[in-house]
């Protein structure tokens, strides 16, 4: 696994809207966000240049522009982020993360019921496996 340094929340947020453009100059992701976010366009452009040089994302010249494309697929900086996160905050155990997310952030009766349906699958798959 490549070791990148860790997104900051608005480098994240400019992520985002590259992966759903999937290439975009900085107009094209200045112009995606919603007037009520109140991002101007240094900020966007300054996001973009960071994702490049921690190596997030490629940038090649058309013309005079600079057109930005993910390097790193989405679920690739989620599976790190989760994986620092668990690290920084529960010495590495999974358990008190899922505990917190279940009984804190409202998980819905319908969430609740597919989890427990992923979970009989997984019980299912490690006792063949054995």
């Amino acid at each position: 696994m490549t070791e990148r340094p860790a997104l900051s929340k608005g480098e994240i947020e400019v992520a985002r809207v590259l992966w759903d453009l999937k290439h975009a100059t900085v107009r094209e992701v200045y112009a995606a966000f919603p007037n009520s976010r109140g991002i101007d366009f240094t900020t966007v452009q300054t996001y973009l240049r960071r994702l490049e040089k921690k190596g997030y994302v490629n940038a090649k010249l058309d013309g005079r522009t600079r057109v930005y494309t993910p390097r790193v697929k989405p679920r690739t900086v989620i599976r790190e982020t989760v994986d620092d996160l668990v690290d920084r905050l529960f010495a590495g155990e999974t358990f008190p993360l899922m505990q917190h997310l279940i009984e804190d952030r409202n998980v819905s009766q319908e969430d609740l019921d597919a989890l427990k349906i992923l979970l009989e699958q997984l019980t299912e798959a490690r006792h063949e496996s054995e």
